[in-house]
């Protein structure tokens, strides 16, 4: 409901910014409704009296004189029961309900709540009345799927002494409690809260990042992992698989919540979310991925203001599950998209541009954005600890790296998983180049094993692995100048062993319903296995054994399947090791070795 609101009317329409006068005493920020279609838009930008609006919807037909009424508040989204498992648009408007009430185009000026407001949700205690509550508290539990525990928190800047709580069966704008402040004045608690999306939420202590998120895919987990509570950033031109990889993660990643945000991406990439993630079933679970996620759709034919809008919303939802204590991880695909929906706006309102046409402020929003992620100490008790990871997609233009989103991002992310053209072409996926991309929480990958001998030895493993390929980009230019026969046999066997470890353990197949996901314990295995053939085959070539004869041998073809392996069977890799130990004895005890 709208209080003390102001009007003012529209004396200038550029696209998706409208101008109005007789705003005297607006903020920035503030969310208006603009002409009798009743458009949402958010000021950003005042001059006296005069505001100019960011619109997050067309404004074909929009025109000098028409009204523009304030609301007094900023942009917001609505925090309780019935986040899971939603569909959104930039602005948090649920799609589905939009879809049943409106059919398949949505109108302008569409005004359906985030959260139902009929749904009844069973509401659980878990404070007494009497008892002290503060910001951040939680006062109750709602089971809201059948993987998400919802818990009703105090919302930030309340404390005092809760009453009237009682077990049952509330609609979120229902009251659930009375809080009763030291001085005598009383809010009603319910099941939903607003926040406004610019804000980062409110914190008790930020804490190290040190817990590895693991995501399944090989490539990631073993060589440039990221933790709970980090900041990746996956650049890549057209056709690389920026969105299979932001998928994969969705899909497979070791989070309690997921929360995919499609910013400004094509149509046809965001249906195949909305019509896979219900069908995925969660490896964790075996429960529907859907039952812990939220997604965002806001496609490239979506009004070009809302791209910035839903890379907030998206945020601050999952900032509200972290304070859970949740494990949450977000996708953004992709930040290119929104930063170029912040130039266009930026053109418009006539503001100074800095490099290749973006705003000056570029590198400050998306900076403010990544340091929204961490691992933290929740505000509230009982005492609990959330971490939230942001992952977001780049889309230079023609892949060049030098970018100014791109290198704005690297400014402030700890993991750069590099998309490689020339890997794509070669149709090996994930084309994430291992010689370029980084990850400074590689430090941490010893920790991930409950076995810490088995974490030193995975570390150690990836080590020498990355040093084999490293090595085979240098043979690989002298093998272009005089040929490989110029090699020493040591040399060709390192050619050979780089060749596995890309084709038999970086090559992963997103569509194979075993190799779409590996778990840290197989990944381990596997990689055991091709340093093993390494470790015996040049025990071999010191006795005397020729090197094609060692690349021949059929235990060659049971390494490359390795990754076919399903989990429950992983002791069958372990025997490989033991096949390449006899077959490599038999071939020195040749007696034409």
């Amino acid at each position: 409901m709208m209080t003390n609101t102001r009007e003012g009317k529209v004396v200038k329409v550029a696209g998706p910014v409208v101008t109005a006068e007789g705003m005297t005493g607006s903020r920035m920020y503030d969310v208006v409704r603009v002409s009798e279609h009743n458009l949402i838009g958010e000021i950003v930008e005042l001059h006296g009296d005069l505001a100019s609006i960011q619109v997050y919807e067309e404004t074909e037909g929009v025109g000098p004189g028409e009204k523009v009424v304030d609301t007094n508040a900023p942009l917001s989204v609505e925090l309780g029961p019935g986040l899971i498992e939603s569909i959104y648009d930039g602005i948090q408007r649920p799609l589905d309900e939009l879809y049943g009430t409106e059919g398949e185009f949505m109108s302008r000026g569409s005004a359906v709540p985030g959260l139902n407001r009929e749904k009844k949700w069973h509401f659980k205690p878990t404070v007494e009345n009497g008892a002290k509550v503060q910001t951040g508290d939680i006062i109750g539990e709602v089971e809201e799927s059948t993987l998400v525990v919802h818990k009703i928190m105090v919302p930030p800047g309340l404390s005092g002494t809760i009453e009237n709580i009682n077990e049952g069966d509330y609609t979120v704008e229902q009251t659930v409690a009375m809080l009763a402040a030291d001085d005598g004045n009383k809010t009603e608690l319910k099941m939903m809260q607003k926040w406004p999306v610019r804000n980062a939420r409110p914190i008790k202590d930020r804490l190290a990042p040190n817990k590895l998120l693991f995501t399944g895919q090989r490539v990631i987990d073993a060589f440039f992992p990221i933790t709970k509570g980090g900041t990746a950033c996956v650049p890549g031109p057209f056709g690389t698989g920026k969105t299979v990889v932001q998928h994969q993660l969705a899909k497979w990643v070791d989070a309690d919540i997921v929360v995919y945000i499609g910013c400004g991406e094509r149509g046809n990439e965001m249906t195949d979310v909305l019509t896979e993630f219900p069908e995925l079933i969660d490896p964790h679970s075996g429960e529907p991925l859907m039952r812990r996620s939220v997604l965002i759709a806001n496609t490239s034919n979506m009004p070009v203001a809302a791209r910035e809008a839903s890379v907030y919303t998206g945020i601050t939802i999952a900032e509200y599950f972290r304070d859970m204590g949740y494990v949450v991880a977000l996708m953004a695909d992709s930040t290119s998209r929104w930063a170029e929906a912040m130039r266009e706006i930026s053109t418009r309102l006539e503001e100074m541009p800095a490099e290749e046409g973006y705003p000056a402020y570029l590198g400050a929003r998306i900076a403010a954005f990544y340091e929204r992620a961490g691992r933290v100490e929740c505000a509230g008790s009982p005492e609990r600890k959330g971490a939230l990871s942001i992952i977001g997609a780049v889309s230079p233009p023609g892949g060049d790296l030098s970018d100014s989103v791109v290198q704005a991002t690297l400014h402030v992310v700890k993991v750069f998983w590099s998309l490689k053209a020339e890997l794509a072409y070669q149709r090996h996926f994930p084309a994430i180049d291992w010689l370029t991309s980084y990850s400074f929480y590689k430090q941490y990958l010893k920790e991930s094993f409950e076995d810490a001998e088995e974490g030193m030895q995975f570390q150690a493993l990836t080590t020498q692995a990355m040093s084999l390929l490293e090595q085979e980009s240098e043979l690989r230019e002298i093998v272009r100048l005089v040929g490989a026969e110029a090699l020493s046999p040591k040399d060709r066997l390192a050619l050979e062993v780089a060749r596995s470890i890309r084709e038999d353990f970086l090559h992963q197949n997103a569509f194979h319903k075993v190799d779409t996901y590996t778990s840290i314990k197989k990944q381990l295995e596997m990689l055991m296995t091709v340093l093993h053939f390494q470790k015996c085959a040049l025990e071999a070539i010191k006795s005397g054994v020729e090197t094609d004869k060692i690349f021949k041998l059929a235990v060659r073809e049971d390494i490359a399947r390795a990754k076919y392996t399903p989990e429950e069977k992983i002791d069958e890799i372990t025997k490989i090791r033991e096949t390449i130990e006899q077959q490599m004895k038999e071939l020195q005890a040749s007696p034409v070795a």
